[in-house]
This record gives structure tokens, C-alpha cells and sequence, in this order.
């Protein structure tokens, strides 16, 4: 399993558009992967997840991933928070 702290940078946060394009990229993945964030964890793969987060520009959200293409799947999230979410 692999752990990484990002900061949401889309100035909107993770609103409808950033969390589809998230759960986008996460499917794309065997490995399970969970975001926190406060006292929330969800499945990182579930739209209404990722909105249930609530997490607002600035928020921190803790990346944690497991399975077999867990550094594929980190390298290419953290690359995606640090774009701003954006495709």
C-alpha cells in the first residue's frame, strides 16, 4: 500500500466536474484506492463519494492505495491534484 497527502488547487474544489474526471482516472485502476479527508473515508472509484467528501480549495486529502498498480495509480493521481483536477 502506498500514502500520499495532496491539497485540493481547483479554486471550485471538488465540485460535480474535478470529482467525475477523478472517479474517471480511479477506475481506471485494479488496485483499491481510498481518499480521506477530516474523519471521511471513502471509496476513491464512487462519484458519491468523492462528494461527500466535501472538500473545499485547500482541503487536504490523504491518497491511499493497494493492488497490484498502486504506483502507476499514485504517480498518475498526484500528477492529476497537482493539474487541478483538470483532464
Amino acid at each position: 500500500m502506498v500514502s500520499k497527502v495532496v491539497f485540493v488547487k481547483n479554486k471550485n474544489g471538488l465540485h460535480m466536474r474535478p470529482a467525475e474526471v477523478l472517479v474517471r482516472l480511479t477506475s481506471q485502476f485494479d488496485s483499491e484506492i481510498t481518499l480521506s479527508k477530516d474523519d471521511i473515508r471513502i471509496n476513491g472509484k464512487s462519484i458519491l463519494g468523492v462528494m461527500s467528501l466535501a472538500a473545499e480549495n485547500g482541503s487536504a486529502i490523504t491518497i491511499e492505495v493497494a493492488g497490484s498498480d498502486e504506483e502507476n495509480a499514485m504517480k498518475l493521481l498526484i500528477e492529476m491534484f497537482s493539474k487541478d483536477l483538470e483532464v
